[in-house]
């Protein structure tokens, strides 16, 4: 552009930009905000509603960085709508359920048209101007139909947008960057690469085969309104994990933060040394406090879900859309959209492209007794002539009998009561998932046993299925107290018990064989082996296999089925911690001997902790 020309056009600008209000920002300062965190909250709500940012500022109130001059990062993209838009999004929730989660499903299906840049809080509103100037300029170019070509690698997979189409789209991201630059002085770097919608990103090159043949079954040419979307996020936190809430807390110290089911946590992992095992140290997105959080009240949240959509310019394309419209939200065609949801079944089928052929389910034992009563628990529960007796409803209300009494519970503990409820809340909501265990592996600790009998009763299969005691499920022997293997009860002695062993199984690897203190490499090589013999004998087709063992069992028995190498012993140790009671990992088989990780049938187990009462404590002195 000429100087000339330029100069003019600078000049028409800011006589535009000059004409420009803010009745939002005239309602809050109305209501006694100052302008500065008026203009914060309106950029951190997208600027939709008065409302919206006056319940921004009050859940904000104490806020430390309320005050800070930081703006939010902005991002251009182009998404697809409509009935494409729904097969993408089917892509998306298969993809994870068979493949497990990948990059691309920390966000949306989109086109990135500019890079993250950042913009003064007071000058938001221009880039809407900006938006809506871009759009207009190549609207009557702006192609009816975009094609997408599958473009595979070994670590991604994708639709790259051929040039033709490409070129238009490029054009309305570099007007946009134009027009940002003069309105609302930012500094904005259109994408001048290939462009391309990510389907999957950075996923294990096993599964490559897997994604390829879900992403054949989208039909490209479905009809689709392309519509420009402006994203905002907080720059402070790109690097940050993000937790979403799923119980609601209340804080029990002043350095805990009270929690809504559904809050936004942001935790840094490289800042956690004050937090205890079982805590994090988190930000939370609603009030911008800083505190202690429980991590099992949270779960993993996607790295889009706190960004913000501000405005949106939508390209009308194809099925009779009037194209005068486009600065609006367009409905999209009714019956075409009728009649793709009357066949959405026979797509489902189409993406269940696998046929699974054994399962392999993995669960940690419930809570034990020395657990909550600590290593003098045995001392508790035991009389002067050496007889078991209840201090405390969550000890369990007998224990089998065995060879030298009460001494060899010490170090072979038993589940408390709590933990056999929590094996019976298990088996009941595998019941109700529909599934039907066809093997049952168990390492010899009594509390793994246990667990493996109420699972199996409340799934009504104690009776017709026979529990296999493997030794080598047994926990990593370096864990165990002592110099020597835990005196672990016989199955004469199991069976005497009512517990129903498998008295003929026979394992490669008896309990004989297993050596105190071993290495970690011999640990995860007991657990390799083991897993071998347990695979080679439940052949194909033969439904669910199920593991109750240790918490360690939930990564050193799934590696070797997926192919994977022993993870690193600090953070083979730093994640075993985190295990609850009853957690559980899910693996299918996809191709023969090929396995990967899935969602376990059943949902996770959440409860608080019970400390002890004395009401003693509570009458007073006379």
């Amino acid at each position: 552009m000429a100087t000339k020309e330029t100069q003019l056009y600078t000049k028409i600008s800011k006589k535009l930009k000059d004409q420009i209000t803010f009745p939002f920002l005239e309602a809050l300062l109305a209501m006694g905000f100052p302008a500065h965190t008026a203009q914060k909250a309106l950029a951190a709500t997208g600027r939709r509603t008065v409302e919206e940012a006056s319940e921004w500022l009050h859940f904000h109130y104490n806020d430390p960085s309320l005050d800070d001059p930081i703006p939010q990062e902005y991002a251009l993209y182009l998404c697809p709508t409509g009935p494409l838009l729904e097969n993408l999004q089917e892509f998306w929730r298969e993809s994870k359920r068979q493949c497990g989660k990948n990059r691309a499903h920390e966000t949306f299906p989109h086109v990135t048209l500019c890079d993250f840049f950042t913009c003064e809080d007071q000058k938001v509103e221009y880039l809407y101007e900006a938006l809506k100037r871009a759009g207009d300029k190549i609207l009557s170019s702006f192609p009816s139909t975009i094609p997408l070509n599958l473009h595979s690698s070994i670590s991604y997979l994708g639709f790259f947008i051929s040039d033709s189409s490409a070129d238009v789209i490029r054009e309305f991201a570099m007007n946009f960057a134009a027009e940002a630059s003069i309105l609302a002085d930012c500094i904005v770097k259109p994408c001048t690469k290939q462009l391309h919608l990510t389907l999957a990103h950075k996923f294990y090159p096993h599964h490559q085969k897997t994604l390829e043949q879900l992403a054949k079954s989208i039909n490209q040419l479905q009809s689709c309104q392309w519509t420009a979307a402006l994203y905002s996020r907080d720059m402070r936190f790109v690097h940050y994990q993000t937790l979403r809430a799923l119980f609601q807390y209340k804080p029990q110290n002043m350095d805990e933060l009270m929690l809504t089911a559904g809050d936004y946590i942001f935790v840094d992992r490289t800042q956690q040394a004050e937090a205890s095992e079982g805590w994090v140290i988190g930000i939370s997105h609603r009030t911008g406090c800083r505190g202690f959080v429980p991590e099992n009240y949270t779960e993993r949240a996607n790295e889009s879900d706190t960004w913000v959509k501000h405005r949106t310019y939508t390209f009308s394309l194809a099925i009779g859309l009037d194209s005068k419209n486009s600065e609006h939200s367009i409905p999209m065609n009714y019956k075409l959209h009728h009649s793709l949801m009357t066949t959405k079944a026979s797509k489902m089928q189409t993406l269940q492209v696998l046929t699974h052929r054994r399962s392999l389910l993995v669960v940690r034992h419930g809570e034990r007794v020395d657990q909550i009563f600590g290593k003098s628990w045995l001392q508790q529960c035991s009389t002067i002539d050496g007889k078991y007796y209840r201090p405390d409803m969550n000890f369990p209300s007998n224990l089998p009998e065995r060879k030298n009494g009460l001494k060899n519970f010490e170090n072979d503990p038993p589940l408390s009561s709590c933990g056999i409820f929590q094996s019976k809340l298990t088996g009941e909501a595998l019941l109700d998932s529909g599934i039907k265990i066809n093997y049952m592996y168990c390492s010899p600790a009594l509390r793994c046993i246990q667990t493996a009998k109420y699972i199996l009763e409340e799934l009504k299969q104690e009776k017709s299925l026979k529990i296999r005691v493997e030794p080598g499920l047994f926990e990593w022997t370096k864990w165990e107290i002592g110099e020597t293997i835990p005196a672990l009860m016989t199955l004469a002695e199991l069976t005497k018990a009512k517990y129903n062993v498998d008295v003929d199984y026979r394992s490669e690897f008896p309990l004989s064989s297993l050596m105190p203190s071993e290495s970690y490499d011999d640990y995860v090589k007991r657990c390799s082996m083991t897993m071998k013999q347990i695979v080679a004998a439940c052949p194909g087709e033969s439904g669910v296999i199920s593991i109750i063992s240790h918490g360690s069992a939930l990564d050193s028995c799934t590696r070797p089925l997926l192919d994977l190498p022993p993870r690193d012993i600090s953070d083979f140790a730093q994640l075993v911690r985190k295990i609850p009671s009853l957690g559980m990992c899910f693996c299918e088989e996809v191709e023969e001997n090929k396995w990967q990780l899935n969602n376990p049938p059943v949902k996770t187990l959440t409860h608080g902790s019970n400390s002890a009462f004395n009401w003693r404590n509570w009458i007073q002195d006379c």
